[in-house]
């Protein structure tokens, strides 16, 4: 997970970034879930973004938090019948491009730019990254 991220920052440009990843449980996703996003149930993945707000300038190359739950991961890997790892490493790209502004959600162009992005960069860190 570490070599990935390493690659990740800096095939995004970043290579000086920090981020932080945390690999939970279903329970504690959804607990933050619900506290900072005001969602319920479960999710795979959240990103704790620390270059928006108004405390953004105070550390430049902090990008943020990863948290992937591992309950959710180990679910979708079973069901897309990929390995364990891979969906991990789906998720932290996933989390990352969140982190560098990405977003999904709202604009369906959008979320095929974030698409292509995250294909990319799977790519990228497969060819470092042994299963």
């Amino acid at each position: 997970m570490e070599q990935a991220a390493r690659i990740l920052i800096v095939a995004l440009g970043r290579p000086d970034a920090e981020l932080s990843v945390v690999l939970v449980d279903d329970r504690r996703i959804t607990d933050l879930n619900r506290d900072y996003l005001d969602r319920t149930g479960a999710t795979n993945v959240i990103a704790f973004p620390m270059q928006e707000g108004r405390f953004s300038g105070l550390s430049p190359q902090l990008l943020g938090d990863v948290v992937i739950s591992v309950d959710t991961a180990a679910r979708e890997a079973l069901q897309a019948g990929i390995p364990y790892e891979r969906r991990l490493l789906q998720l932290l790209v996933h989390g990352v491009l969140h982190l560098c502004g990405y977003d999904h959600e709202h604009d369906p162009a959008a979320a095929r730019r974030m698409a292509a992005k995250s294909r990319a960069l799977m790519k990228k860190i497969e060819m470092g990254v042994k299963f």
